[in-house]
């Protein structure tokens, strides 16, 4: 494969489903999504049956530490080869230009591989590819133990380019009838559409051109106001950066015996331009699970004088509230808990972003043993159905605007886990190509 070093890309060979296939069927969505909502995997099932499917080479997380999770995996792997054995998969050599459209909204992107020896996920890393929110290495270990022995990688990992000026991927859009289209289908429940196009030589040769613009040391510097001697940041994490992190400690822990040229030095993503008009950064909220203590004691009991508890109506003002929350207050909305809605301001916060202070308090409340579990949710609508739970309760954060996010990570480092999304559930990458790592 074409390897572009100094830009740390590879031009991929992926594994597309044959024409036969039923792509409505064959894609579906990042296995991290719906994970307190079992009833929507159970209609993924019943969708494709006995068809071809990613749903037989991905583990969707709300099965993760339940009865079989063994043998799903080894199921997994036997899919991996069954499909490229029979040809249901078959090669295609090439970059590929991504349109997903979802809720009136289309987001542009291009598939490629990105090489793990320039990604660092550790807090101050510098490196070329970098996270943006803090990774949590105890999450690692049941993605490490699903991909290793893996044939076949199918990402949901969207990467962000700060392009302000369009020069890396629109210019497919404006050629994209001159591409050849790869697959062109609607996605299952209501997930909008998804068309991939092949990206020719001129064009593959216009991608890698303007991407090194980006990384010019000059053009970065001036872009952010900082010193040319600053590391350059081209790619920013913008969904599945525990998948990511996965990909590179197994290939620390193999690079040894395999070599340098092995094909899990790389890793396949899609890259997005966070300027896209049609990629929104939506919050992710907080949900615990069987509460066992007192939660309003406890965050008085954690911020003191500085936290300030206000009843409110219901979950309408508790987000206009959130959502318009000035000042140097930060601003959080609690469902549930023995209460309805409500508003929590923290004065003199610990974080810069209400996500990192809320966090940092949930971390603590759980590890002292004060609910069964948490989750990460997205749409207010979740967070009240889900917190309104007897036993249960939620957190509703403000977003983050997307124009701030790589000055921030290049600035301040990686943000609180779980600080933004890239849209909704429903508008998450769904995996429709595949690239062996074997």
């Amino acid at each position: 494969m074409k390897i572009i070093s100094d830009i740390g890309i590879q031009i991929p060979k992926v594994y597309l489903p044959k024409a036969a296939v039923d792509l409505n069927k064959w894609a579906i969505i990042a296995c991290d999504q719906f994970t307190s909502e079992p009833e929507y995997w159970i209609a993924v099932e019943k969708i494709v049956g006995d068809a071809p499917s990613t749903l037989n080479l991905t583990f969707p997380e709300v099965h993760i530490e339940k009865p079989g999770e063994d043998e799903r995996i080894k199921n997994i792997q036997l899919t991996m080869r069954k499909y490229l054995d029979e040809g249901i998969l078959q090669p295609y050599d090439g970059l590929i230009y991504v349109e997903r459209a979802v809720s009136g909204k289309t987001r542009k992107g291009i598939m490629l591989c990105l090489d793990l020896e320039r990604y660092d996920y550790n807090k101050g890393s510098s490196s070329l590819i970098r996270a943006t929110e803090g990774t949590i290495v105890e999450r690692l270990p049941p993605r490490i133990k699903i991909r290793q022995g893996a044939e076949l990688e199918l990402p949901h990992i969207l990467v962000l380019i700060d392009d302000p000026h369009h020069t890396v991927i629109e210019p497919l859009s404006a050629d994209k009838s001159a591409l050849e289209k790869l697959y062109d289908f609607d996605l299952m429940l209501d997930s909008g559409h998804l068309a991939g196009y092949a990206v020719n030589k001129t064009h593959e040769n216009q991608v890698i051109e303007a991407l090194r613009g980006l990384a010019r040391p000059e053009t970065f510097a001036a872009k952010y106001g900082i010193g040319e001697d600053e590391p350059v940041l081209l790619f920013a994490m913008g969904d599945g950066n525990h998948s990511l992190a996965t990909a590179k400690a197994i290939w620390e822990k193999m690079k040894s015996q395999v070599g340098m040229d092995h094909p899990s030095r790389y890793a396949l993503v899609e890259i997005e331009n966070v300027h896209d008009d049609g990629l929104a950064f939506e919050p992710i909220h907080r949900v615990l699970f069987g509460l066992k203590k007192d939660l309003f004691a406890e965050l008085e009991k954690t911020f003191g004088a500085n936290y300030t508890y206000i009843p409110v109506a219901d979950g309408a003002d508790m987000t206009q509230r959130v959502d318009s929350a000035k000042g140097e207050n930060q601003a959080i909305g609690l469902v549930g808990g023995g209460k309805q809605f409500g508003v929590i301001e923290i004065a003199d916060p610990s974080s810069n972003l209400a996500v990192g202070t809320i966090q940092s308090f949930l971390d603590t409340f759980l590890k002292n043993g004060g609910a069964d579990r948490i989750d990460y949710v997205h749409g207010e609508d979740v967070v009240e159905r889900l917190a309104l739970q007897s036993g249960n309760a939620g957190f509703y954060l403000a977003g983050m605007h997307k124009s701030e996010l790589f000055k921030t990570v290049i600035l301040d480092g990686a943000l609180p886990r779980k600080t933004f999304s890239l849209g909704e559930a429903h508008e998450k990458r769904f995996y429709m190509e595949a690239r062996k790592i074997s």
